[in-house]
């Protein structure tokens, strides 16, 4: 087995486990919109990876950040929603990011390519996820509770602002790592699609998180060997896959039911 498809598989592992489990607090949120448009602001920092020969990830995951910030500090102190905050962004971002991202990498920034996925990248992968699954396992109730009455949760000594803030900061860490393999464009499916799926069949909170981890390897490595095998772009595969799994999730919830 080639060594580039190898690395994408570790990578895919762990980025596909952590896209799924944040992505379970993202549907119980109902935000799923939200990460599919925050993604797409990772696309400028990208572009200025590329053109300035410095890791495109430190760039992405610097215009993600700024995104989660700049959408918390005005969901804060504004009416706005979060949903309308990040759109702005997003199309501001996507437009900026088209524009500077060099046309012959443009095809890889917005739908990835295992091809170039070396052990730095998969090594980077594997402890951001991991510190992204102990951040957000130690939120996990605790965002739960104030999606349920978030006076019980202020009541209950929880900084609710402060947990949504480590949330988004935990989104903008998993796409940033879900670049490489996905692509800005498709990279939020990764966090979505697979919570979607197993929301339809778990029968407690604890079930479905789980789940949602699984679905997401499975998607993501399935993608990707697709992708190898048959040269086409992981990005679209990766999301076909896990559509496919949202499908069948669908089937058997009307089986059992």
């Amino acid at each position: 087995m080639a060594q580039p498809l190898v690395f994408s598989l570790v990578a895919g592992i762990f980025v596909g486990l952590s896209a799924g489990y944040v992505g379970s607090l993202m549907v119980l949120k109902k935000m799923a919109l939200v990460g599919d448009a925050l993604s797409h602001v990772a696309l400028p920092g990208l572009a200025l990876g590329i053109l300035f020969n410095f890791n495109p990830f430190i760039g992405a995951f610097a215009f993600l950040f700024a995104a989660s910030a700049i959408t918390w500090y005005l969901e804060r102190s504004t009416e706005l929603s979060a949903e309308a905050i990040i759109g702005v962004l997003f199309v501001l971002a996507l437009s900026i990011g088209i524009l500077i991202t060099p046309q012959p990498d443009l095809l890889e920034a917005l739908f990835g390519d295992i091809s170039n996925v070396s052990a730095y990248d998969a090594l980077i992968a594997v402890i951001v996820s991991i510190v992204v699954l102990v951040l957000a396992r130690w939120i996990y109730l605790k965002t739960v509770l104030s999606l349920i009455s978030e006076e019980l949760a202020k009541s209950s000594g929880i900084n609710v602002s402060r947990f949504n803030f480590v949330y988004l900061f935990l989104v903008a860490m998993v796409v940033s790592i879900g670049i490489k393999l996905v692509g800005t464009l498709l990279v939020g499916a990764l966090v979505i699609v697979p919570a979607a799926a197993t929301k339809n069949v778990s029968k407690n909170l604890f079930s479905y998180s789980i789940a949602s981890g699984i679905a997401g390897i499975l998607s993501a490595t399935s993608g990707i060997l697709l992708a190898y095998y048959t040269g086409l772009p992981a990005g679209p595969l990766v999301v076909i896959s896990g559509t496919l799994i949202f499908l069948v999730s669908l089937f058997w919830n009307r089986l059992v039911t």
